[in-house]
């Protein structure tokens, strides 16, 4: 899997992820909230998802992005939720499915 080389605002709404493959892909804040893997928004036992889409508000943007190490990133979203590392295989998974 590609490793994430950047991440940065496009607009309003949406991210710019770039890999280390070449790839750039469009993405909704919203999705990478969404998708967070965390135990608050994922089940730990069953791997179901806890968080519901509608429950999050539209608007819902990174206040701080952090690096974890060399294969992740922290974000701090503006609705107070910060506990999600994002593995790089898994944003772009993510990303590829905005495709």
């Amino acid at each position: 899997m590609p490793n994430l080389t950047k991440i940065q605002p496009e607009d309003a709404t949406n991210a710019l992820l770039g890999f280390d493959n070449g790839e750039e892909f469009r993405v909704p804040y919203l999705t990478l909230r969404f998708e967070c893997p965390c135990a608050t928004c994922v089940d730990e036992m069953t791997g179901k998802r806890t968080l519901r889409k509608e429950t999050l508000r539209a608007d819902v943007k990174p206040k701080q992005i952090l690096p974890v190490g060399r294969y992740g990133i922290s974000i701090a979203w503006t609705d107070g939720h910060s506990t999600g590392m994002y593995h790089f295989d898994r944003l772009y998974e993510i990303a590829r499915k905005e495709l």
